[in-house]
């Protein structure tokens, strides 16, 4: 294994030193693994059963699950790994561990075939220590990231650039207003030479600010980075209307829209009046008196652009037109465009209703073929969870319609 692995380097470098012009890793469609699914708390981050099954996902899954994954169709997975255990009070024999366990999740995944972006994923909560708003608003925090990004990256570099890639951030949630300066640009630029210096050959995957969206990457200019070993990505969950239906934790009105099909109008105008007027009356009912108007309006708001199939479909196509112009203003081949996020809620948590999967697939199918007429790579979110892709999250059994949705096979 040792020479094996010297090879390998030597075989990374002679690539980098040749100044190769492509990115290393390619990639056409994958699937989101989970980033936790017991979500256990910082005080249990030391115990065995967490560190012996990070990341959580590998927890009772098989190398029968993994090999559904490849074999339906998907060629990589993007592996969100959480940075708040590497960070909030941990010692360097929790650290050297979890990068040993990362590594051993990354064979175990090119074991069965499928190349991996591993995903440094910071999660947006207020409730955190460590999160996406806390990294990106305190400066020591921010470099105490870097460090990390930077250990991570080198202990990656063992791996094969050709199976194996690097995302050092998700989402930062930086940079949605149109009207003032963003201060993503030169962040980034400071996370990619964090990255790059740990893993000096393997692709890098970048995004710009607002949540990873379209409109970030609209700010950033590639040419600052003077490096096509880099794999740009964006994430899209529009219509928002329609995707999160549910979705307790948005902290607006989702959580009381629930039964909307996609299309909206696939039953007709008066079945969609109706169920648009009980979620109006769920409102009145249920939400706090003093937050009813605000949530009504937000809900028109919303409503309003997404009434039908056509009105649908343009919403749906906003990101894609904004990323597709964004790559051809830089030269950036539209291979190196990732669609990173994209999915719609399967069942909230602790919610009876659960989304037919064939209005999922519809709108699976509608996102893959606006990604693939443009020549861009993706993966759905995700595996498991709420916007899982299974029939169920014990015997991880993929959806054959959703499957057939997102052009890919079945058993």
């Amino acid at each position: 294994m040792p020479a094996f692995r010297a090879l390998l380097c030597l075989a990374c470098l002679l690539v980098f030193a040749s100044g190769a012009s492509a990115a290393t890793f390619t990639m056409q469609r994958g699937l989101n693994l989970d980033i936790w699914t017991t979500w256990p708390g910082p005080e249990h981050w030391d115990d065995e059963e967490v560190l012996a099954n990070f990341p959580e996902w590998r927890k009772g899954v098989t190398d029968r699950n993994l090999a559904d994954i490849r074999k339906a169709g998907f060629d990589f997975v993007r592996m969100p790994v959480d940075p708040a255990i590497f960070l909030e009070d941990a010692s360097d024999a929790r650290i050297s561990r979890l990068i040993r366990e990362t590594l051993a999740a990354v064979d175990q995944l090119h074991k069965a075939g499928l190349k991996v972006i591993v995903d440094f994923h910071l999660i947006p909560s207020d409730s955190r220590k460590i999160g996406t708003k806390q990294v990106i608003a305190d400066e020591a925090l921010f470099n105490r990231y870097l460090t990390m990004v930077e250990r991570l990256g080198k202990a990656l570099s063992v791996t094969d650039p050709a199976t194996t890639a690097f995302e050092a951030l998700n989402e930062p949630v930086i940079d949605c207003d149109p009207d003032v300066t963003p201060k993503w640009p030169p962040m980034l630029k400071r996370l990619y030479a964090a990255a790059r210096k740990g893993a000096s050959v393997h692709t890098l995957v970048l995004s710009g600010g607002c949540w990873s969206s379209a409109w970030g990457l609209d700010k950033i200019d590639p040419a600052e980075f003077n490096d096509d070993n880099i794999i740009w990505t964006f994430h899209s969950y529009e219509p928002y209307f329609l995707t999160h239906q549910g979705a307790s934790w948005t902290g607006d009105v989702m959580s009381y829209v629930e039964g909307l099909p996609y299309p909206p109008d696939l039953m007709g105008q008066k079945a969609l009046a109706e169920r648009l007027a009980a979620i109006r009356k769920k409102i009145t009912e249920k939400a706090p008196e003093a937050q009813g108007p605000e949530l009504l309006q937000g809900l028109d708001s919303m409503a309003g652009g997404v009434m039908n199939a056509v009105q649908t479909q343009s919403k749906l196509e906003e990101s894609f037109k904004k990323a597709e112009s964004w790559g051809k203003a830089h030269n950036i081949p539209p291979e190196r465009i990732l669609l990173g996020e994209f999915g719609m809620i399967r069942q909230e948590y602790q919610k009876e209703f659960r989304m037919p999967s064939a209005w999922r697939a519809t709108y699976l199918r509608d996102m893959t073929q606006a990604a693939q007429q443009r020549g861009f790579p993706w993966s759905v979110w995700s595996w498991g969870g709420a916007f899982g892709i299974t029939l169920d999250d014990d015997k991880r059994q993929l959806d054959p319609v959703i499957l057939k949705g997102l052009g890919l096979r079945g058993r």
